[in-house]
């Protein structure tokens, strides 16, 4: 009976894979936008507690700490070392011509904390040498198109010239802005100065203290906000979903996967159901219970549902592999949580498509099928 007709049998294939290849695409899209808002605190190893401005949200928006917080921090019983770390968004110029405005990320002088540790070419060691930078790859993309990475080549910001010095692979930003590390003491001269230049302080607890016992004594002691890497890159999330229309643009095209895939299965599986009453018919007269048929729809649904996710993730997975090549898209991939979630979802779609149809067999009068 499934395979009977291959025009419904494929239609209802067909609904099932575009639905499940639409719920994993936008949902691993959606989680992979907003991971990327908090790259930069993950590229950060080698510091688990993030020091701010009491009114800072989420790591784009800043304000600016006093050179006496720094102290104050290190001061916290617990703290084995804090450094400062300085954000801000000066124009990159090229002698070509070529500009954007760029993320630049000061760390501090004498221990590098912060720096970028996957490094495409260079090292970000060579960061100690005088007006020198490490550009992320994509950044140096933008800035050099279509030209081979290649080191010494110089970057013009706020009238002052630096050289790149290394080319690194960091994660891939929420922005399509140039990533740029440099010494704490140059990067503040990349943008106009302030009374105030520290973004943010990172520390590391000593051992035998958690980071969360670390972030409590800093709040207590200094007043200042305090968040483990992992709490503040949550915040991040927080902020973009509840601030943002992202999740709305999102939401929309996965409530019509949802509806493609319940209405057009629903309505598909219904007819197929019905244009074989006379075989079910046929089966409760010679003796086939209830319960039987009941099975037969269900395993008929849970069939095509199989065959259609199946196809639809794979569908999925070359999407990802095609775009991960992609300097714009890495990083976006088809995440095994969205694939497990959207299979148990469609599990749910195609037994309610099965159950508006069981109906229709259980109050069928066998002998109806023998009338006229």
């Amino acid at each position: 009976m499934l395979t009977g007709d291959r025009a419904k049998y494929l239609g209802l294939i067909f609904a099932i894979a575009f639905s499940t290849f639409l719920l994993e695409n936008q949902t691993s899209i959606f989680a992979g936008i907003m991971r990327r808002t908090g790259s930069q605190i993950a590229d950060v190893t080698d510091a688990e507690v993030w020091v701010m401005d009491p009114a800072t949200r989420y790591f784009e928006q800043t304000k600016a700490l006093k050179d006496t917080d720094l102290l104050r921090v290190r001061g916290v019983p617990g703290v084995d070392y804090a450094v400062c770390l300085f954000k801000g968004q000066p124009v990159a110029r090229t002698s070509k011509g070529e500009f954007s405005q760029a993320v630049v990320l000061g760390i501090d002088d004498a221990t590098l904390i912060g720096a970028p540790r996957k490094m495409l070419l260079g090292s970000w060691e060579r960061l100690r040498e005088p007006d020198s930078v490490v550009i992320d790859q994509a950044g140096y993309i933008l800035l050099f198109p279509g030209e081979p990475l290649e080191l010494e080549r110089t970057l013009e910001m706020n009238d002052h010239l630096v050289r790149i010095v290394g080319i690194s692979d960091a994660s891939a930003p929420f922005g399509s802005f140039p990533i740029i590390h440099a010494r704490y003491s140059e990067a503040v001269n990349f943008l106009g100065r302030e009374r105030s230049q520290m973004a943010y302080v990172l520390a590391r607890p000593a051992p035998g203290l958690t980071p969360s016992e670390l972030t409590r004594r800093i709040t207590e002691v200094t007043g200042l906000r305090a968040r483990t890497a992992n709490e503040f890159r949550w915040d991040c999330v927080r902020y973009y979903i509840a601030n943002t229309g992202i999740p709305v643009n999102f939401g929309i095209t996965i409530a019509i996967a949802l509806l493609v895939g319940l209405v057009v299965s629903g309505q598909t599986f219904y007819l197929f159901t019905v244009e074989n009453l006379k075989q079910f018919g046929v089966l409760k007269a010679i003796g086939v219970t209830n319960r039987r048929l009941i099975a037969m729809i269900v395993l008929q649904a849970l069939t095509v549902g199989f065959v259609g996710y199946a196809l639809g993730t794979g569908l999925g997975a070359l999407f990802f592999e095609v775009t991960a090549q992609k300097i714009a898209t890495r990083g976006i991939v088809l995440l095994w949580q969205n694939a497990v979630g959207v299979g148990v979802l469609m599990f749910l779609v195609v037994i309610a498509a099965s159950l508006l149809s069981i109906r229709r067999v259980l109050v069928l009068e066998p002998a109806a099928v023998f009338r006229g």
